[in-house]
């Protein structure tokens, strides 16, 4: 006998989106994979120079070819993914930090003192990118501390609206106003209630903003205020390999389709976040 099974519309659509989203983080995985253990399965180092198999097509050698200074491409690949996950993890840090405290004094002070931060926040907001990274490379020099810092400077802003956001709704409902008539202070409603009601909003924030920072640093690094020679960067090498894209392409491939891959999974797997936790703000916000 047999039996036939049919989804609705509903589960359709719930099956094909979390597929996506497990996408998203198999292309993850395989990106740590390979920053792990990529320039330990191959013979060469991101700043060997082979210049007799200089622009080397890929091969069995050179997995992914070589350079104009016959430098492996796969292993500066790897470590130049490495460079893009310090990034992230270093706009993890400093959104989860500064965002959530500045979101929360905000959300939870008078209005005078809200509408301070919120304008001060308007002010750090407008400071552009690339003129920070510019500063900052005059005094600290090109590097990747300079551009940690650039990249960040303004990234949290987004994390700390997001939550106070979340705050200013979550603080006028039932159980808050019941909590609080009890006589639970602040410091108590914001982290047994308010913050745990607020991670899905933040981490859908997270997904969103880190490959915005991966790429600023790309971006960064393209234009030549960011990491420099020899260390391995995707900015860097798509900045060398454009020049040469009519007669070398993989130059300019390879980091190019990395730098896609890194800001696709993040944007599936955020996806699926923002389903799962059936996020209240809207997408033009992110």
């Amino acid at each position: 006998m047999q039996v036939s099974v049919t989804l609705s519309h509903s589960q359709r659509f719930k099956y094909h989106f979390y597929s996506m989203q497990m996408y998203g983080i198999l292309i993850l995985c395989f990106l740590i994979l390979m920053m792990s253990v990529g320039p330990y399965i191959s013979t060469y180092h991101y700043d060997q120079m082979h210049l007799a198999a200089k622009n080397h097509a890929p091969s069995w050698n050179f997995w992914f070819g070589t350079d104009d200074l016959g430098r492996d491409i796969f292993v500066r690949t790897c470590y130049g993914a490495r460079i893009s996950f310090c990034i992230a993890i270093a706009t993890v840090c400093i959104d989860l930090f500064l965002g959530i405290f500045v979101g929360s004094l905000a959300g939870l002070a008078n209005p005078k003192v809200d509408e301070c931060v919120m304008r001060l926040l308007d002010i750090l907001y407008s400071i552009p990118t690339l003129l920070t990274a510019i500063l900052l490379s005059v005094f600290f020099g090109s590097g990747l501390l300079s551009i940690v810092i650039a990249v960040n400077v303004i990234s949290w802003i987004t994390m700390a609206r997001i939550v106070r956001g979340q705050i200013l709704l979550l603080k006028e409902m039932d159980f808050i106003l019941a909590v609080r008539s009890l006589g639970a202070n602040s410091s108590y409603i914001l982290l047994k209630h308010l913050l745990p009601n607020t991670w899905g909003p933040i981490m859908v924030t997270l997904t969103m903003t880190i490959p915005s920072a991966i790429f600023s640093e790309a971006f960064l690094s393209f234009l030549g205020l960011g990491i420099q020679a020899p260390m391995a960067s995707w900015g860097t090498m798509a900045y060398e390999g454009l020049p040469a894209l009519q007669y070398y392409p993989w130059r300019l491939f390879f980091p190019a389709a990395f730098i896609s891959l890194t800001m696709l999974s993040f944007y599936l797997i955020g996806e699926g976040l923002k389903k799962t936790f059936n996020s209240s703000y809207s997408e033009n916000i992110l």
